[in-house]
């Protein structure tokens, strides 16, 4: 006689491993959706802060958020402070950018000024003298993160990465800096045209939205071959065993 088919085991280790991916996926999407929102909050920061009118030190500093902001203050001898050398390119041409400490009692801080550029053909610098002439300056705020862990280390005043505190201790500052870098916009040495005062563009890549189309189509393909290899499983026929005499 034959004995009768059992009918298939339904696949519960391999529905919850779906299920932890599908999560994943969905996840790592919705997290991309968020990256794209507030990319899109920085750009329309950038943009704002680039149409304004300057304001004074203490309304930008004393915003929660004053990166990009421009700001019109007043260093005293700006124009002959020491400086450290970073290397940069701009406009792609290789080069340095002089930055300088200003410190000004109505401050409350001292702050690290990206003087501006100066092309690498060129070995002249501005002279370095004490002297408390002020000097008016426009310039845009900005973030200053720690330099990465492949950034190479400073050669006594020329550094390779950007680093307040290590270039504070070149300029010999002993006490703490803001964690920007103010970028001049007006030259703090009108009469040496080699200085080029500009801030980075505010340049941003938002490939969110298209990251997050990925995921989240991950996720819809893992379904389509969840339930595939499902039907699969369920609809296999377990083999009969051989008929009795």
């Amino acid at each position: 006689m034959t004995t009768e088919r059992r009918a298939p085991a339904f696949p519960f280790g391999l529905t919850l491993l779906a299920a932890l991916a599908f999560t994943l996926l969905c996840g790592l999407g919705v997290w991309q959706v968020q990256r794209m929102q507030w990319k899109n909050g920085l750009i329309d920061q950038a943009e704002a802060a680039a149409a304004a009118l300057p304001e004074a030190p203490a309304y930008v500093f004393g915003a929660d958020d004053p990166e990009f902001s421009k700001v019109s203050l007043i260093c005293p001898g700006l124009a002959t402070a020491p400086f450290v050398e970073l290397r940069s390119i701009h406009d792609g041409q290789p080069g340095v950018r002089l930055i300088s400490a200003c410190r000004h009692p109505g401050y409350g801080q001292t702050l690290l000024i990206d003087r501006g550029f100066v092309a690498a053909g060129i070995s002249a610098r501005p002279p370095v003298s004490a002297s408390g002439t002020p000097v008016q300056l426009v310039a845009e705020v900005r973030g200053t993160p720690a330099p990465g862990p492949m950034a190479l280390p400073p050669e006594g005043s020329r550094f390779f990465a950007r680093d307040n505190a290590a270039m504070a201790h070149a300029l010999g500052l002993t006490e703490p800096v803001a964690p920007w870098t103010l970028f001049a916009l007006t030259s703090s040495n009108p009469e040496w045209r080699a200085l080029q005062p500009s801030a980075p563009p505010a340049a941003f890549s938002n490939n969110h939205f298209g990251y997050a189309l990925t995921w989240f189509g991950l996720a819809l393909a893992l379904v389509g071959f969840y339930i595939v290899l499902l039907r699969r499983k369920l609809s296999l026929k377990q083999p009969r065993p051989a008929s009795e005499a």
